[in-house]
């Protein structure tokens, strides 16, 4: 049973907020998964392979001399980038082109770019 508690000098009856709150916050789990997702975005050149993405399509070639690293390095990066699910790819005969995996990154990307541009 959840007890009430003093907060700010005020009663609050934790029960009847708990409950419903309880429906709509993040799980153990799940906050952990995010965490994972949020702090594998935290290197540099997966998000600028991401800001490439984000305008059009690319082979390894044309990332990695975006981003003047080796096809290796690259190619090491877009691997982990699709086991997160981020970006996908095509294959064009012997070319294999990347993307950004759906649209909810894209979104993503986007606002976090729109979040850093901000003033205060």
């Amino acid at each position: 049973m959840i007890k009430s508690s003093r907060i700010c000098n005020v009663e609050v009856i934790t029960q009847s907020i708990a409950t419903p709150l309880s429906t709509e916050v993040l799980s153990t789990e799940k906050s952990q998964r995010m965490a994972d997702f949020f702090s594998f975005l935290g290197d540099a050149n997966r998000l600028r392979i991401l800001s490439f993405l984000a305008t059009k399509e690319l082979c390894v070639s044309d990332i990695a001399t975006l981003l003047e690293m080796s096809e290796s390095a690259v190619s090491h990066q877009l691997r982990n980038l699709r086991a997160m699910r981020l970006v996908s790819y095509r294959k064009q005969g012997r070319h294999v082109f990347y993307r950004l995996h759906d649209n909810h990154i894209l979104e993503l990307y986007q606002a976090v770019a729109e979040h850093l541009d901000e003033k205060d």
